[in-house]
């Protein structure tokens, strides 16, 4: 019963974190624009994984895509690389997790069979929960360094190198800070790995630990081997016929024939 409510409670947190992940990776919101002591409050410019956007005090939010990886940082590339893969291995790890699910009946699968799915998924979302956090702490790294060295001046050190986020801001270079989809992804990641450790905690209570044993009998052979010889002695001849002796003792040639 507790193997069976590790493994339902560690499936859940992984649906919860691979959510989470997978909203954090399409949010736009990863690196949001310092207000703070900024003399341009008119415009809002925030950015993400795929594009940047800006808004106006008026309202309007004009978005604009990243069209070249080719002048994106490597950095960058290497976070959207590590939320795919973390997407890609939470699904299957999740797959995987539904089908060796104790409470369902697959057929006629044994438990040590779910016992080792179970263990597979659980391998699975650790890795993608380790890869979520790893991309957004990486993302979350070269915004500290992007605030440190940016300042209000033209020409000052950008996020994206020297341009500006995708090219939209104007002869001010804005300071970026923690975006919302970065929480997100912190959060989500983290609930990913608290699942997977759950699973793989399952797996230890649902493979069998007693081995069906069979009762028997042990049989010794004898230590010096028994000759058996055969009686060459030889036996009297039994006639049919019975001689009946007289009272006196001498013998009657009476017979008595026995059928």
């Amino acid at each position: 019963m507790a193997a069976t409510l590790c493994q339902v409670m560690g499936f859940v947190l992984s649906l919860l974190g691979m959510g989470g992940i997978i909203a954090a990776t399409g949010m736009d919101q990863w690196a949001t624009e310092d207000l703070f002591d900024n003399v341009v409050t008119a415009v809002y410019s925030y950015s993400g994984l795929w594009r940047s956007c800006v808004r106006q005090s008026s309202g309007f939010t004009e978005c604009r895509p990243y069209f070249t990886i080719l002048g994106l940082p490597a950095l960058l590339q290497a976070v959207r690389a590590l939320m795919i893969v973390g997407i890609v291995l939470g699904a299957i790890g999740c797959l995987i997790a539904i089908f060796s699910l104790k409470c369902l009946k697959m057929g006629n699968m044994e438990d040590n069979i779910k016992a080792t799915m179970t263990l597979a998924s659980g391998i699975m979302l650790l890795l993608a929960g380790v890869c979520g956090i790893a991309g957004v702490s990486a993302f979350a790294n070269l915004i500290v360094q992007s605030f440190r060295f940016t300042t209000y001046a033209d020409g000052g050190f950008s996020m994206y190198g020297g341009g500006g986020v995708g090219g939209l801001t104007g002869s001010l270079t804005p300071r970026y800070t923690f975006g919302a989809a970065l929480f997100v992804g912190w959060i989500g990641g983290a609930v990913l790995f608290i699942g997977g450790i759950m699973l793989c905690l399952a797996c230890r209570g649902m493979s069998s630990d007693t081995k069906q044993r069979y009762d028997g009998m042990a049989y010794k052979a004898a230590s010096h081997p028994t000759i058996y010889k055969s009686d060459t002695r030889s036996r009297p001849a039994y006639n049919d016929s019975y001689k009946v002796q007289s009272v006196d003792g001498r013998q009657s040639n009476q017979r008595f024939d026995y059928v």
